[in-house]
C-alpha cells in the first residue's frame, strides 16, 4: 500500500505542476498585457485538469469506500 501512496503523490504532483501551467502562465502573460489566441486554449485545458482531477478523486473516494467495507 506505501507504493500505491507513493504513486498517488507523484501524480498528484504531477497534476499540480500542469495545472499551475495551464493557468498561471495565462495569468501571468495578461497582467503583463500579452493577450494570445492560445489564451483560450490554455484554459480550456484548465477545465479539463480540474474536471480530470474531480474524476480522480471520485474514484479514490469510492476505492477507500470499498476498501473500508472488506475490512
Amino acid at each position: 500500500m506505501k507504493e500505491a501512496t507513493d504513486v498517488l503523490r507523484v501524480v498528484g504532483i504531477i497534476l499540480l505542476g500542469i495545472f499551475v501551467l495551464a493557468v498561471g502562465i495565462p495569468l501571468v502573460l495578461t497582467a503583463v498585457g500579452i493577450t494570445l489566441g492560445i489564451l483560450g486554449v490554455l484554459f480550456s485545458i484548465a477545465v479539463m485538469v480540474i474536471k480530470l482531477a474531480v474524476v480522480l478523486a471520485i474514484c479514490y473516494l469510492i476505492l477507500v469506500g470499498i476498501r473500508a467495507v472488506l475490512r
